[in-house]
């Protein structure tokens, strides 16, 4: 039977009204804001393959390897006090059937990250079957290294009775350095609530050979038909009477009477010259809906380096996948909800086909990219068209974030000012330093008829701070050719900074017919206050002199940052100047 999730003291408050963002572990963020069945679909792409290969998870936390070596990818779950914490609250407080079947596992697998991975994923996919409405549906994307003991996990909270399809997606074409049956797919697990849940059948085209071959006879007017039998596959007696000329089938018509006059006297009845043979219905191409879709999905393409949806995100989606998702399993107005949003392509698709979203992530990365994204596509923004939940809104919680991670504090300060992350920290944390190579962030513009790509560059500073920064950002300036910059810091500026950022001088746009400060400083106490950077993204119409509006393209960003490499392009493939 299903699992009941934990007992709570409050109700968590409703999804209904505004979308939103919540920025934090969406396990509390679960229990303490979306209410009860108040989802029309989930779709969760948890944090587990990567291009980096581990072989870490069938390990102990004393380092042992286990006979067991898989090659997966481990974030930061590990085998240690919340974990322990999170097994402890699943045996104690869940159904009598997940604590059997969480018990049973870490038996048999041990106390190592695996483990940690599917305690941590058992929890939350028990509130989310909590939050899933009675004809909802969850769709989990997983690749093989623990699909398999996740549908055990899933078949325990939703119950066996109510999984519907193991989806194939074919991700990537075949590896020719492949040691064994090169690695192609991932599976993406659908469960519904109940039996009752919401199902929209999707179809493709028809191949052309299929058409060729099935549908070759022609009307006068060139209207493609096939034929089909007109025979009852079982004895029908009521059915069974002469038709113009022909004898009835063995077993009678598949049709009455009444209906075959009516097919009759529409034309969809092709008649043998020989009386010995049967009539047949005519079934037109243009009237069938296409190929039903099936399990196994070979025509949606991974994303590749020059996909104009590519944003950079390691995990990344192509939004044609969660279409496809949505549209089959949810209604226009429809709550659809991403745990896991990462980049936030289910948020996108959801946007795009009229649902309603909640997106959750726990870095500060992810929801800056799905700011832009939300802008760039929707012109959409907070806090006029939805909500951030979570981020920081005073100075103090500020400080405390920047005192906890220093990169989760310079992504949320670029995404206060639309400046889209360069790099993603990675180097950084294994100490490589200087992997930035002084580029926290980039504000991409351009305003001259060549519409070329220009880029401002931006730092992002936590903790002292001198006029050596400033003269370090017009170094990078001067290197990277870079027009503008912007210095973003936690502490007030001295008046020496102030003086080093001024004798920049100006940069003139050709488009806005103006000057622009060339290197800007902004404390975090300005961005708290809402105010922005001075650069021509920025300047509205209303200041721009007729003459230099020649196209209304000279206000918008370009969108192309690789966060994994710190590249970026602009759409279509030009470079950046």
């Amino acid at each position: 039977m299903p699992a009941s999730a934990p007992s709570r003291s409050q109700q968590p408050t409703s999804t209904a009204g505004r979308n939103r963002l919540y920025y934090g572990d969406n396990l509390p963020i679960l229990r303490e804001h979306i209410a009860d069945a108040s989802v029309d679909l989930i779709y969760l792409d948890p944090p587990f393959n990567s291009n980096r290969n581990y072989n870490v998870l069938f390990k102990n936390e004393r380092g042992q390897a286990a006979e067991a070596q898989v090659q997966a990818f481990t974030d930061t779950w590990h085998w240690g006090p919340t974990a322990e914490a999170s097994f402890h609250e699943l045996v104690t407080n869940g159904s009598p059937s997940v604590s059997s079947v969480m018990a049973a596992l870490r038996q048999f697998l041990g106390e190592n990250q695996m483990m940690a991975y599917l305690t941590m994923m058992a929890a939350r996919l028990v509130e989310l079957h909590r939050v899933l409405k009675q004809t909802g549906s969850l769709y989990l994307h997983c690749d093989p290294t623990a699909s398999h003991y996740l549908k055990l996990i899933l078949d325990t909270i939703f119950g066996p009775e109510n999984y519907r399809n193991e989806i194939t997606w074919q991700r990537t074409n075949v590896h020719s350095d492949s040691k064994t049956w090169s690695h192609v797919s991932d599976t993406i697990f659908f469960y519904t609530k109940s039996s009752r849940f919401t199902w929209n059948p999707l179809y493709l085209p028809h191949d052309p050979s299929y058409i060729e071959d099935k549908y070759r006879y022609r009307e006068a007017d060139g209207r493609r038909y096939t034929l089909d039998n007109m025979t009852s596959p079982n004895p029908r007696p009521n059915m069974m009477y002469e038709w113009k000329g022909h004898a009835s089938p063995p077993n009678g018509w598949r049709y009455s009477r009444e209906t075959m006059q009516q097919l009759d006297a529409q034309g969809r009845i092709w008649y043998p010259n020989d009386k010995e043979k049967r009539p047949r219905l005519k079934r037109y191409l243009d009237e069938m809906p296409g190929r039903l879709i099936s399990n196994v999905w070979t025509d949606i393409s991974p994303l590749n380096s020059q996909a104009a949806e590519r944003l950079g995100y390691p995990t990344q989606k192509p939004v044609a996948l969660l279409e496809r998702i949505i549209a089959a399993s949810s209604h226009e107005g429809d709550v659809v909800l991403d745990p896991f949003c990462g980049c936030g392509t289910a948020i996108a698709a959801a946007q795009k086909l009229n649902r309603r979203w909640i997106g959750i992530d726990i870095t500060h990365l992810a929801i800056a990219l799905q700011k832009y994204r939300l802008k760039d596509t929707f012109d959409l923004a907070t806090p006029k068209d939805y909500d951030v939940i979570g981020e920081p809104a005073d100075l103090a919680s500020v400080r405390q974030l920047a005192q906890e991670n220093r990169y989760q504090f310079q992504w949320w300060a670029a995404s206060r000012v639309q400046a889209k992350p360069y790099g993603s920290g990675e180097d950084d944390k294994k100490g490589k330093k200087g992997a930035d190579r002084g580029i926290d962030a980039i504000i991409n513009f351009f305003d001259d008829a060549t519409f070329r790509s220009k880029r401002i560059i931006v730092q992002v500073k936590s903790g002292h701070v001198s006029v050596r920064d400033i003269r370090d950002l017009r170094g990078v300036l001067e290197r990277e050719q870079a027009p503008m910059g912007l210095f973003i810091t936690l502490e007030p500026p001295s008046a020496p900074m102030i003086a080093e950022a001024a004798s920049a001088g100006f940069y003139l746009s050709p488009g806005w017919g103006r000057t622009f400060p060339r290197l800007q400083i902004l404390t975090v106490e300005d961005l708290l206050k809402g105010q922005k950077p001075d650069i021509p993204n920025n300047v509205s119409f209303a200041q721009v002199p007729r003459e230099r509006l020649t196209t209304q393209q000279y206000q918008k960003p370009l969108l192309e940052v690789d966060v994994e490499s710190g590249s970026a392009g602009r759409k279509g493939g030009a470079g950046i100047q």
